[in-house]
């Protein structure tokens, strides 16, 4: 005997009764995920959560009567939503007598960093043109030796050749002797 689906059920998911949640995503995504910002602080979050919210929505298409309310349902599911998650929230601090955390070094004087900074920035200009661009790009603008190398249009062996090298030179620098 032949499967018999179920009656309200279609096999092809683009299903005519719900061209219209299609529309309304369309037309009102940007809206709701503005809404979902507004409970979140993570913006990878809030896509979530309004993704969430939207797949409620979705399987509550048929039973939503007036569908000129839909942003209150979709923002009432955001509200839920994120207030599940926060109930579910795993808490990780504790209270406890004694601070578990040990003193460690005190924190950097400002100026000190500043010095630091002006006199390594000081010896990278003082590389040849190229090593410095292969610094900086490495470095300063934390690329890969391959995206380093691809901006150059040069080899990756290149790169690290050269790289080394203008670190052997920043190394031998006397304005850098107190960093070593």
């Amino acid at each position: 005997m032949p499967h018999q689906a179920h009656p309200t059920y279609q096999a092809h998911p683009a299903r005519p009764a719900y061209a219209s949640f299609s529309s309304y995503v369309r037309a009102r995504g940007p809206v709701l995920l503005r809404a979902a910002r507004s409970l979140t602080s993570n913006p990878c979050d809030a896509e979530d959560l309004l993704q969430t919210a939207l797949t409620k929505t979705y399987v509550a298409w048929d039973r939503i009567e007036d569908h000129r309310a839909l942003d209150g349902y979709v923002r009432r599911a955001l509200l839920n939503t994120r207030t599940s998650q926060w109930r579910k929230r795993k808490i990780d601090e504790f209270a406890c007598e004694e601070l578990p955390e040990t003193e460690g070094l005190p924190e950097p004087d400002p100026a000190d960093q500043q010095v630091l900074h002006d006199a390594m920035w000081r010896a990278v200009m003082k590389l040849p043109d190229r090593q410095r661009a292969m610094v900086v790009l490495r470095y300063y603008e934390d690329l890969s030796e391959a995206q380093t190398a691809e901006v150059l249009g040069v080899s990756i062996g290149t790169v690290k050749s050269a790289v080394s090298r203008a670190l052997g030179k920043l190394r031998e620098d006397p304005d850098l002797s107190p960093v070593r």
